[in-house]
């Protein structure tokens, strides 16, 4: 029986969207295979449907498009003139589709080809690297390239887009990022063993280390956020210093007691260069944070590093 029976009197819509009256990609290449191979069952194999689907869906798009597209008799599947204009159009189509393709791939090689990341200091001494070794075994051909900064450097080169992907130890994020906890994080205070604190036998109190002069680092720093919000004000400088390596090293050397992330000081406090010192009545838990514009997901590298955070 041909397939014309039953779909002569149909009327298109002529309103609405173009994808009402358009057939889709599948069934426009569905067209194509029917006229290069002369079967519907041979179509339907070649893409991998039945040939009940195959038929269904050349019914619809005849509907669709009002007029008889195949004939089909026990001798194959045979285009009508409308059906063989039609697939005319179909190619070109399908091929402009083609090319969309090719330019998308083309698009998103070129994102994944490289990533920019943004961190502040703490993070970026001491997570990252181990985060980047394993992105470089799934992503071997990215570009990495990583700003290291205080916490208000990471928010604003994600917001001027320099960067795909910050993280941050602050307590607050800015307006304007997203976010996401990937790990957590304590502040603790240290001195060299030469120091007085380090032969107290007592905790110290919360307020004997707001009013003592500290290593501290830069007013803008997640590290110096914290600190001022556990003490409930500003902490007192002895001396400001841009990353948590100057900090711990001026520690070391005997200039004054410090507070810094325990993941910064674990060797230091192992080889007893530096003691840590206990304080009574202060939170000093903070958490790390992945951070990117709001509303833009991290896709690509990107998103594969983010997934690494939480392995």
């Amino acid at each position: 029986m041909s397939m014309t029976d039953d779909h002569t009197g149909d009327r298109p819509p002529s309103t609405g969207s173009l994808a009402h009256r358009v057939p889709d990609l599948g069934a426009l290449e569905l067209l194509l295979a029917v006229a290069r191979l002369g079967s519907l069952g041979g179509a339907a194999r070649e893409l991998g449907i039945t040939q009940p689907a195959a038929s269904s869906r050349i019914r619809s798009m005849e509907r669709q498009l009002g007029v008889a597209l195949v004939d089909r008799s026990p001798r194959g599947s045979r285009l009508t003139d409308a059906g063989a204009l039609v697939t005319d159009w179909a190619r070109r189509i399908v091929e402009a589709a083609e090319a969309f393709d090719a330019g998308a791939q083309a698009l998103r090689d070129r994102r994944d080809s490289r990533l920019r990341v943004a961190a502040s200091m703490t993070i970026a001494e001491y997570l990252l690297p181990g985060w980047l070794i394993a992105l470089r075994a799934e992503r071997p051909d990215t570009a990495v390239s990583l700003l290291a900064g205080n916490s208000a450097a990471v928010t604003q080169r994600l917001l001027s887009g320099e960067a795909d992907l910050g993280f941050v130890e602050g307590l607050t994020v800015s307006a304007g990022l997203d976010s996401a906890v990937i790990a957590h994080d304590r502040l603790i205070v240290v001195t060299a063993p030469s120091h007085a604190w380090a032969r107290r036998r007592r905790p110290l109190a919360a307020e004997e280390l707001a009013a003592t002069p500290l290593i501290l680092r830069e007013t803008g720093s997640g590290t110096r956020q914290v600190l001022d919000a556990a003490l409930g004000g500003p902490a007192r400088p002895l001396i400001e210093l841009s990353s948590t390596t100057a900090v711990k090293a001026a520690a070391v050397s005997g200039a004054g007691p410090a507070v810094l992330s325990e993941l910064a000081v674990g060797e230091e406090l192992a080889m007893r260069r530096l003691v840590r010192i206990p304080v009574n009545g202060i939170a000093l838990a903070r958490d790390l944070r992945a951070v990117w514009p709001t509303g833009h997901r991290p896709t690509g590298p990107a998103r594969d590093l983010l997934s690494l955070t939480r392995g």
